[in-house]
């Protein structure tokens, strides 16, 4: 590569670079900085003394990247006038535009006055130039399209209104990041953007890089959205070149061949758009290929992913540092702003990851399916448990005993490199394990998972539904295609030893043929494939990874799914996989938090890289065949603590209590009890003794208990009269009677609006019950669990209308002992059908139906 340096002032060490570490970083200095240097003083030494003394004889004008703002140094020497009156007092450029001032200033170059103009400054103007011009030319663009003198769509399949935006978004952004859900379809926004670029005249020649499995993918998607011109680059390096003396207005190349083909790209094929797709393959920032992409140049550049972060932090400041280096900065600052750092300088923990959010909104547009996608059909998630034979055991446990003293080890010191590669290979032999003998041992071909399978594919026989089976090991998808075979199922084969030409034969086979009901994959199909004909996904083992295992099951469910996605997640009972439930989880908080503000993200923890993996050790050990601890029966639930107290102050004051209500407010959550009594002031203490008692005693619920005001009739009545006159205006949502023998109904009758939510919900909840008494009926235990659950959480919903409360918004929070009130005695039965998946489906659906009976 080349770069321009400019040695302005040795002396006072000002400096200049065209690379990216100089614009980055903010420290006026750089390795090609240091490099002229040190040329300088070997070359010139009297020379470079006589420098270093003196400093520079002109006067400069400089860019300070503290404000982007041009500043005057006269380093003491002198400057025109017309040149001084253009700055201020601390020699800032002031009410001129500094195009209008950079040639003012050439002017007095040219009749011989000693000053420079800094390199970095025509690069900056040409910055700000093309910032108009993409704010004038989308300007231009939808005023056309509103007067009709342009297409509203760019490609020959209409664009949803948010692929719209996005297509917009890219276009005049000009580097951005498009980082929407898998399945909103990505590329087809960058398609779209690319052609709307080239009706403004802004593009001529496009490189899409993708991995090498999506390349066909590429092809049939821009053939089907637009008639530009495409090429797939195949082929040994001479061919290649080839391609790019020639190139189409779309060229598609994968991740390795850009790895020896950079400089060539830039100068024979020079494109106007680079797009990345997939581009959490660069996310590693000191890997070569994410150093050989990062080479490419462009005005515009489209980076598409699904998951910019999918283990730590920093893989999204290497996906910004192609697109502006100066928008995260160099990688030590983004550290010293993003990480917590130990005493060691080591990642402890987060910070100031609001403030990382910002950093890069201005180029990122990210949609999740919840938001734009309501027609997706319904997705349902199971977890089903496979017990592992004698001899799977037997094996996992002598890795599992490796696996053990290497933990003993290192918690007494970190381990050596060779230790952490046997480590490494040990917890792969025992996921390996966890599925089948025959991934390590070609003997033992049994495989629990496989009846699993079995019972899914015939299921899915009946149905005539296809099928998309994922396992990171080839020998595993072998023993699923023999069971194919047997089971004369027809089946796609697609694995990364599967040429590229052929895995789109694999692909259209599955598309296309009615008899092909099974797509057999590893991780090679894991990405960028629309497989969306397929209703099932079947993970025979979890990746470790989240958004792996997001990537797999997108590729069904995904826009234009014209069906409900199953999932099944095949898991080894008491192993490894166990753990990685876990893990999975955990990793995914932290990519919602950062990505989408989701959850509070002052509270997601890191643990250092060696804690993080002593962590996943202890996982290892935590479940095994040998652990034969019963599971804690769920706690015994509360009953309404303000229910209890309105009995309680009935018993200890009689006649003396008027009235006790738990209100409602309009806003916050906290509810307020309201006693009225007679001669509150000699009842108080007893009053205060009873709240106390029944209210926050023991609080096992950890919730804010209510608050409490004690009154007496006079006040009330008062407090009344002035509502009633409009004095003073009611802040209540609702309110509920705590005296026993009292109706505990809403005062004020529902709306139209929230009436025909609570009827919504009860329709729910009866439809949702009747598919679980199907399901059960058919002796589909297992499959009427999810019904039942969603039957609960449209009956709270409902109650919680009817109530005025705020809505539940999952199970556990419907079968809170806040709403003990809706379910009164069947509560703990329904906390233990929610808590453990093999309570009888058939007995909870008996308890639901008296609740819908109305």
């Amino acid at each position: 590569m080349e770069y321009d340096v400019e040695i302005r002032d040795v002396a006072n060490r000002r400096f200049a670079c065209t690379c990216q570490d100089f614009r980055a970083n903010n420290l006026g200095f750089c390795k090609h900085v240091e490099a002229v240097l040190l040329h300088l003083r070997k070359r010139y030494p009297g020379l470079f003394r006589k420098a270093e003394k003196q400093g520079s004889d002109r006067a400069d004008i400089e860019l300070d990247g503290r404000d982007n703002s041009l500043r005057l140094r006269s380093n003491g020497n002198p400057v025109p006038a017309r040149v001084k009156k253009l700055f201020g007092p601390e020699d800032r450029l002031l009410g001129t535009e500094p195009e209008d001032a950079i040639e003012l200033i050439n002017q007095s170059i040219r009749r011989g006055s000693k000053i420079r103009v800094s390199q970095e400054i025509t690069a900056w103007l040409q910055n700000r130039q093309r910032l108009a011009e993409s704010k004038n030319l989308r300007h231009t663009y939808e005023l056309k399209v509103q007067q009709g003198e342009w297409p509203a769509q760019e490609t020959k399949v209409p664009l949803f209104p948010y692929q719209r935006e996005g297509m917009l978004h890219l276009a005049f952004t000009e580097r951005a990041l498009l980082a929407d859900e898998m399945g909103l379809g990505k590329t087809s926004q960058a398609i779209a953007a690319c052609t709307l670029l080239n009706r403004l005249g802004k593009a001529a020649r496009v490189v899409v890089v993708t991995p090498a499995s999506l390349k066909s993918e590429w092809e049939e998607q821009i053939e089907r959205f637009t008639d530009l011109t495409l090429q797939v680059v195949y082929g040994p390096r001479s061919s290649r070149l080839a391609c790019y003396d020639n190139p189409a207005f779309f060229n598609i190349v994968n991740y390795e061949q850009v790895r020896p083909d950079a400089l060539d790209i830039n100068k024979r094929l020079a494109p106007d758009i680079v797009i990345l797709d997939e581009a959490q393959r660069i996310k590693n920032w000191n890997t070569k290929t994410a150093q050989a992409v990062k080479r490419l140049n462009s005005r515009y550049a489209f980076v598409l992913t699904g998951t910019p972060i999918e283990n730590r932090i920093d893989e999204l400041h290497s996906l910004v540092d192609f697109l502006n280096p100066e928008i995260l900065g160099p990688l030590f600052r983004f550290n010293r702003d993003f990480y917590q750092l130990d005493e060691r300088g080591r990642p402890a923990g987060f910070k100031n990851l609001e403030l990382l959010n910002r950093r890069v909104a201005p180029v990122m547009i990210r949609r999740r399916k919840a938001e734009v996608e309501t027609e997706l059909p319904d997705r349902t998630d199971h977890t089903r448990i496979v017990e592992m034979t004698q001899a799977q055991w037997d094996n996992y446990e002598e890795h599992d005993r490796i696996a053990r003293k290497l933990l003993a080890a290192a918690k007494q010191r970190p381990l050596r490199k060779e230790e952490l590669e046997i480590l490494q290979i040990k917890l792969g032999m025992m996921r390996m394990t966890c599925d089948t003998n025959y991934i390590l041992d070609r003997e033992d071909t049994t495989c629990p998972k496989l009846n699993e399978i079995e019972e899914i594919l015939e299921e899915a026989q009946e149905n005539r539904a296809k099928v998309i089976i994922f396992s990171e090991w080839e020998r595993m998808l072998m023993l699923v295609r023999d069971l194919c075979r047997q089971l004369k199922i027809g089946h796609a084969w697609h694995t990364g030893k599967v040429p590229q030409k052929k895995r789109r034969t694999e692909i259209n086979t599955f598309k296309s043929d009615p008899n092909c009901l099974v797509f057999l994959s590893t991780d090679s199909g894991g990405t960028g494939l629309n497989l969306q004909n397929a209703s099932i996904v079947v993970n025979c083992d979890l990746p470790w990874n989240p958004a792996k295992l997001e990537q797999r099951i997108a590729r069904a469910w995904r826009k234009n799914q014209p069906n409900a996605v199953t999932v099944y997640n095949l898991v080894s009972a008491k192993t490894i996989e166990h753990g990685m439930l876990d893990t999975l989880a955990n990793k995914q908080a932290l990519a919602d938090g950062v990505l989408d503000g989701l959850g509070d993200l002052s509270k997601i923890s890191l643990v250092s890289g060696r804690q993080a993996f002593l962590e996943r050790l202890e996982q290892v050990i935590s479940v095994t065949k040998k652990t034969k601890n019963p599971p804690k029966p769920p706690p015994p639930v509360p009953a309404d603590r303000p229910l209890a107290f309105g009995q309680r102050l009935h018993d200890v004051l009689g006649s003396e209590l008027l009235s006790c209500e738990e209100r409602f407010p309009l806003h916050g959550e906290q509810t307020v009890i309201l006693v009225v009594a007679n001669a509150p002031t000699r009842h108080e203490k007893a009053i205060r003794e009873a709240y106390a008692d029944s209210i926050t005693k023991g609080n096992p619920d950890g919730n804010t208990p209510p608050a409490i005001q004690i009154i007496d009739r006079a006040t009330a009545e008062a407090l009344k009269q002035l509502e009633d006159a409009g004095v003073i205006a009611p802040t209540l949502r609702s309110f509920r009677s705590l005296l026993p023998g009292t109706d505990d109904e809403p005062a004020n009758p529902l709306t139209e609006e929230e009436q025909s939510r609570l009827d919504e919900a009860q329709m729910k909840a009866k439809r949702k019950l009747r598919t679980a008494a199907v399901l059960t009926q058919a002796e589909l235990g297992e499959e009427a669990r999810q019904p039942l659950l969603d039957t609960i959480l449209q009956i709270a919903i409902a109650w919680s209308i009817q109530h005025r409360l705020p809505l539940p918004d999952s199970v556990s929070a419907a079968l809170h002992p806040s709403l003990t009130a809706c379910w009164g005695e069947v509560l703990p039965a329904l906390t233990e059908f929610e808590a453990q998946p093999k309570t009888n489906p058939l007995g909870v659906a008996r308890l639901l139906r008296p609740l819908l009976k109305d």
